[in-house]
């Protein structure tokens, strides 16, 4: 189930806002330049084409947000290089571009830092998320990663981060499943 957390920047152990209402969790995130949104799950199986499946969506967002490139991420359990492809996204960063995903099975944890606030967005199945560029943030799979994402990008190379130097994530809850 999708969970907004909000935390002072300085106190990652009590939350100021806890909420999975996604109507709150849109209006919180809204407020910090964040796009948060529940799509309608479409039925996929094993050989579909996840980007013809949600062709219309994807066009929808390309259409208004003039993205170039488009793929599907998968990670599972088993990927041989999980431990370095978690690691590689666990330090706070930004991007040039929005940072935009729409979670076609499993869960991530995007985490955003912003004006003295930290908010953890455990994302789920059927939610989009849009992080404007130069939003600070940071993104846990998990060390049982298994999710399957659209990503869309403006940058016809893809994901491309400006790492800051800071420690911050490392003092903020990390995506543990039960």
């Amino acid at each position: 189930m999708s969970r907004l957390h909000v935390f002072a920047e300085d106190n990652g152990a009590s939350a100021l806002l806890d909420t999975s209402d996604a109507d709150a969790i849109a209006g919180a995130l809204s407020e910090i330049g964040v796009v948060f949104e529940r799509w309608p799950l479409k039925p996929l199986d094993a050989d579909s084409d996840i980007l013809a499946v949600y062709a219309d969506e994807v066009a929808r967002l390309t259409t208004h947000g003039g993205y170039r490139a488009i793929d599907v991420a998968r990670i599972a359990p088993d990927h041989p290089e999980r431990a370095a492809l978690r690691s590689k996204f666990l330090s706070e960063h930004t991007h040039a571009e929005d940072e935009v995903r729409f979670f076609v099975a499993g869960e991530g944890l995007f985490t955003l830092h912003h004006d003295r606030q930290v908010f953890t967005m455990l994302c789920c199945a059927g939610d989009l998320i849009s992080v404007p560029a130069g939003m600070r943030h940071w993104f846990d799979m998990g060390a049982a990663p298994s999710f399957t994402a659209i990503r869309l990008f403006l940058n016809p190379d893809g994901w491309v981060a400006a790492f800051t130097g800071s420690d911050i994530a490392t003092r903020f809850p990390r995506l543990e499943r039960a």
